[in-house]
């Protein structure tokens, strides 16, 4: 008997939504236990997200966007 793969053509465990952020969670959590080394590249991965997060919110904050900014026709579909 052979298997084939689900429609959307992968095989393996599929996770949506919320349960997905769950798993997703503790799999960081248990690198982060389990293996020192993560833990370093972690906290420099987060510090680095921070700042850009930091600078485009205060980029966008003094420079906000106007109208005449937004290229014309604003639904080209007609949608």
């Amino acid at each position: 008997m052979i298997m084939e793969p689900g429609p959307s053509g992968r095989s393996g465990l599929s996770v949506r939504g919320s349960a997905g952020l769950i798993v997703s969670l503790a799999v960081v959590a248990i690198l982060l236990i389990a293996l020192p080394a993560y833990r370093l590249f972690f906290l420099i991965s987060v510090l680095i997200g921070l700042v850009i997060a930091g600078g485009l919110t205060l980029w966008h904050r003094l420079r906000p966007i106007r109208e005449e900014d937004v290229s014309q026709p604003k639904r080209p579909l007609g949608l």
